[in-house]
């Protein structure tokens, strides 16, 4: 197992993975993908962790709400970006929008499992930074970025912050 990586020696990487939009059957598959291709960088696993969750609900939300999207990843010497882009009906209130439990999710959403109204604040949560704008019938984009810690901790794969 390769050590984990310091923040100066993570690779420059960028890819975009396409996400469609109402297909349920593929949900995660994006985020899981971003999960295995940031182990294989040898990220800590607190990077790791955070950024499959933000990537895991922009996933859901693009599958949710939207016709199409794509989640784009670039991995930088200190820090991951993640970004969301979508094509969906975009979001009316934002501040509304990402308090915790809010959702305007259909009831075909929530018989699925989703929808209840932690996306965006997870999102907001495990992201050290957080960028969101939207357009309502335009879409909507999300911006996250997660530092990676300039230290690694004793036991390998657990970074401190």
């Amino acid at each position: 197992m390769n050590p984990p990586v310091s923040v100066c020696e993570a690779p420059p990487y960028r890819e975009i993975f396409p996400v469609d939009g109402g297909n349920f059957d593929d949900a995660g598959l994006v985020s899981g993908e971003i999960k295995s291709r940031l182990k294989e960088m040898g990220l800590v696993k607190d990077v790791v962790r955070r950024a499959a969750l933000v990537c895991y609900e922009s996933e859901i939300n693009i599958v949710s709400y939207a016709r199409q999207g794509k989640i784009c990843l670039e991995v930088l010497p200190g820090h991951v970006i993640i970004e969301a882009v979508d094509e969906g009906q975009g979001i009316a209130d934002i501040r509304l929008a990402i308090q915790e439990g809010w959702s305007t999710a259909t009831e075909r959403i929530r018989e699925m499992g989703f929808g209840a109204g932690m996306g965006l604040h997870n999102i907001r949560t495990y992201s050290d930074i957080f960028h969101i704008s939207s357009e309502e019938g335009l879409g909507t984009r999300l911006k996250m970025i997660i530092h990676i810690p300039r230290e690694e901790g004793p036991s390998g794969g657990e970074g401190s912050a």
